[in-house]
């Protein structure tokens, strides 16, 4: 017997030049009759460079069915998004954002980011500009000296507008960018075996957060390994729904 095929999102389309998928807890079947009633937590996916919407569509799932609304987009210069990969990507991060937060059934006021690599790094920098943002889930995050150093050596396999990036660049510093969450909660996942993005990266960004935080490192692994680790994929869910309870009251342990 033929195992089931894995749930497909609920509407695709594209937004803006931005090619998305949009899961709901609301699915057919087993999924319709356990879906919770709205309104809805909802997490906006950010893959990382060369990487696209579906390599994330495990975390989707898995959001979905633990009763969050879920989206995933390619960045400009990946999949079937328009455009290059360049400065306005941040901007990009808090449209489709605002997207997600118009869904029918979703709280808009509890809207999270989820990001890994490149797109822990354009979910906290966007976190950091715009309040529609409740909540970041940043995996290995890269900084800014690590992506313009794979833009040097021509490391990272996306369109890219390179010159106007590697400016934009050099005049942001992630650590501001996280003090400027100005309280928001932030989890920072990381694999103290990652070779690209050292884990003493995350620890400074905790450093400089504000409560409510939390900081997982991971024995071993690598730069992909806990994106894709399920029990971690749901200890950082976990982790957010709390801190995003309509009631305020949060926790931060």
């Amino acid at each position: 017997m033929n195992p089931p095929a894995p749930r497909r999102p609920d509407r695709e389309g594209s937004h803006e030049g931005l090619a998305y998928a949009l899961w709901l807890p609301a699915g057919e079947g087993d999924l319709a009759s356990a879906a919770p009633e709205p309104p809805w937590p909802a997490v906006l996916i950010l893959h990382g460079a060369g990487s696209c919407k579906e390599n994330h569509a495990d975390f989707a799932r898995l959001a979905a069915r633990s009763g969050w609304a879920a989206l995933s987009f390619d960045a400009r210069g990946h999949g079937d998004s328009d455009g290059e990969m360049s400065p306005a990507a941040v901007a990009d991060v808090i449209r489709m954002a605002r997207l997600l937060a118009g869904v029918e059934g979703v709280d808009p006021k509890r809207v999270a980011v989820r990001g890994s690599s490149m797109g822990g790094f354009l979910a906290i920098h966007a976190a950091a500009v715009s309040e529609q943002i409740g909540g970041v889930i940043a995996i290995c995050p890269a900084g800014e000296q690590h992506l313009r150093s794979g833009l040097r050596e021509e490391r990272l396999d996306m369109r890219v507008d390179a010159d106007a990036l590697f400016a934009w660049l050099g005049e942001h510093d992630l650590r501001d960018a996280v003090e400027r969450l100005d309280g928001r909660p932030l989890i920072l996942l990381h694999a103290e075996g990652d070779d690209q993005i050292p884990c003493d990266w995350s620890i400074e960004l905790y450093e400089r957060a504000l409560d409510p935080r939390k900081l997982v490192l991971i024995p071993g692994g690598d730069h992909r390994s806990i994106q894709h680790d399920a029990e971690l994929q749901a200890v950082a869910l976990r982790w957010m729904q709390r801190q995003l309870e309509p009631s305020g009251e949060r926790l931060w342990l």
